[in-house]
């Protein structure tokens, strides 16, 4: 009886533990979004590239803590899945589950420069992976070209467009920035150690907490901060938070990573990786229908995700 009740014990706390999670990733991202978007305006940074950038980057932070991890540790399938799994759930459920809030603008920037280079990011990751393997000068290769991604950004400034009419930044905002993306951070981790628990106790396998939980919570600061962006005008952070996380998550996150130690995945994964480039490429050809990703293509990437997972599950069991 005794066991019993630390079980419930458990249970409860990580119950708790799981409701306030969701309760820092909201308010960090209304924060962080605020802050990130007044600081763009002190120096002339589009919404658009603080999206692509410190956003992306900031709530790649899970990803990036879990991948390099489980790298360290030789779990390379741990390591690989948990990017794959988080991409194709921003590409899919997260930017479709926004869009059924509300339509989200997009730009010729965003379709044919950030999402053609996540395609192509994506794409790269399935070639280097046709031998299982992601080798030390594949990761050095990812490496460079996120670098040269970061450089061309910030070198070729863009106009401001939906941050003009705002107010600049405040000095407070520096401090306000890195703290809502420690908060979100910690809302995301705390978020897959208290799920994943529950998972366990329900009698959920290790294999499927790590594709559903794990990438699913440490895509959780993307929704957070992409749907909290859209529902204050900022249709550039949105999408471009969810672009910049998934380049991010392939060049830089699995680039340090394979720098580390060599990846090895199975046949699987490797169908993963197809399923991640077919759902890039969707989402691309939804938004270039009239420059928008509208409620009911929202409804089809929720759907093609769902669908994506199913296929999934059935080449791994």
């Amino acid at each position: 009886m005794l066991f019993s009740g630390n079980i419930m014990i458990d249970m409860l706390l990580n119950t708790s533990v799981l409701l306030l999670s969701i309760i820092f990733l909201w308010k960090g991202a209304d924060s962080l979004v605020d802050s990130a978007s007044r600081i763009a305006v002190k120096f002339g940074v589009s919404d658009l590239v603080v999206g692509l950038t410190i956003v992306a980057f900031g709530t790649s932070a899970p990803e990036f803590a879990v991948t390099i991890n489980a790298a360290l540790k030789d779990q390379a399938a741990i390591s690989v899945g948990n990017i794959v799994g988080s991409n194709i759930f921003n590409t899919g459920f997260i930017l479709g589950f926004v869009a059924l809030f509300t339509s989200i603008k997009a730009t010729k920037k965003i379709i044919y420069r950030d999402g053609a280079f996540m395609l192509g990011s994506s794409l790269l990751l399935l070639f280097f992976f046709r031998d299982y393997t992601l080798d030390r000068f594949e990761a050095l290769i990812f490496i460079i070209l996120i670098s040269l991604y970061l450089a061309f950004l910030f070198i070729k400034k863009e106009p401001l467009e939906e941050i003009e009419h705002h107010e600049g930044a405040r000095r407070v905002d520096y401090l306000i920035l890195p703290i809502s993306i420690a908060v979100v951070i910690a809302g995301g981790h705390y978020l897959v150690e208290s799920a994943s628990y529950i998972a366990r106790f329900i009698g959920l396998s290790d294999w499927i907490i790590g594709v559903t939980i794990v990438a699913f919570g440490t895509s959780a600061p993307e929704m957070a901060t992409s749907l909290a962006a859209l529902l204050k005008g900022k249709h550039g952070m949105s999408a471009g938070n969810l672009i910049g996380s998934n380049i991010f998550n392939i060049l830089g996150v699995l680039g340090v990573a394979g720098a580390l130690s060599p990846l090895i995945v199975s046949s699987e994964a490797v169908i993963s990786m197809g399923i991640l480039c077919v759902m890039s490429f969707i989402m691309l050809f939804l938004f270039r229908t009239g420059m928008i990703l509208s409620r009911l293509e929202g409804l089809v990437l929720v759907i093609l995700s769902i669908i994506s997972y199913l296929i999934i599950f059935a080449n791994n069991l």
